[in-house]
């Protein structure tokens, strides 16, 4: 099976400091480090390093070649990203010294996909593949359809969260990943539990806690977090979506899935940075067999 990624690329300009900054609040920096990253490329990444087959669709700027060489050195392929006249999307992420993070993106190329190249891509795929989606491209009701119409599982990230875009894909999503604060958004503007939401599951991270997978017809499966101190946090999210992803296309069960993901986003955070950070199947693996 394969996994496709209709996703964000990003350039990160990663700003460490002692604390985040308040309202009005000018703090220098003690560290800086650009990067690459997105949630869509992140995910994509995390899904590689799982082991899974990926294919990734996306959007840059033109001139931007060191992309192209960054992509590249994480095995993420060019075929099927292209070169748009827009800026390259980019995010100005400042992390403090206990690893949380404040992040702003300027969407840029990522708003501008091109549907005739995400249809040719997508007629590709075989039943039962997945496509990741998350909310921070053009087109992706267009890709969730297609997706749907052949037959693939689509797995939709909804962050950064917003109800008018999440209302209109979701009757093509069969799987829906949120974090707490999102749930709690998403039920909140529907009047509908999680459990009745029309999809197959709705998977809830809880950060330190751990994550469920939420099913109509079912009782929630839950898995803790595994204890680490973090690092840096950005990215832990599209870490775990990437590598339940992959973990899914292999053929684990709902829980060895989620006890998977969750393990890869513990080695995540406790590296700093994005995409660069995202764990290899043997060190997911390792944790795996020490717990």
């Amino acid at each position: 099976m394969s996994v496709y990624c209709l996703g964000s690329i990003n350039i990160d300009h990663v700003y460490r400091l002692k604390t985040l900054p308040l309202a009005g609040e000018t703090l220098s920096a003690t560290g800086y480090q650009p990067g690459l990253g997105g949630k869509g490329v992140n995910q994509s990444i995390a899904a590689l390093r799982a082991g899974a087959a990926v294919t990734h669709i996306g959007a840059v700027g033109q001139g931007d070649a060191w992309i192209a060489r960054a992509l590249a050195e994480h095995g993420v392929a060019m075929d099927c990203i292209a070169a748009v006249d827009r800026p390259t999307g980019h995010a100005i992420v400042a992390v403090d010294d206990a690893g949380e993070n404040q992040i702003i993106i300027y969407s840029g190329a990522n708003l501008a996909q091109d549907p005739a190249l995400i249809e040719a891509v997508l007629a590709k795929a075989q039943p039962g593949d997945i496509l990741l989606l998350q909310n921070e491209t053009s087109h992706q009701l267009e890709a969730a359809k297609a997706a749907r119409a052949r037959g693939m599982k689509v797995f939709y990230s909804a962050a950064p969260f917003a109800l008018d875009p999440l209302r209109a894909v979701l009757p093509h999503v069969t799987h829906l990943l949120v974090n707490a604060g999102e749930a709690r958004a998403l039920t909140e503007a529907t009047g509908t539990p999680l459990h009745a939401q029309p999809v197959e599951a709705i998977i809830v991270t809880h950060g330190a806690e751990g994550a469920e997978w939420v099913m109509p017809g079912g009782e929630p499966l839950f898995v803790p977090a595994f204890k680490v101190t973090p690092v840096d946090t950005t990215g832990a999210g599209d870490c775990f979506a990437g590598s339940l992803a992959a973990a899914l296309d292999h053929g684990a069960s709902k829980s060895e899935a989620l006890r998977y993901a969750a393990a890869a986003a513990a080695l995540q955070v406790t590296r700093p940075g994005a995409a660069p950070a995202m764990p290899l199947k043997s060190e997911v693996q390792a944790l795996l067999h020490r717990a």
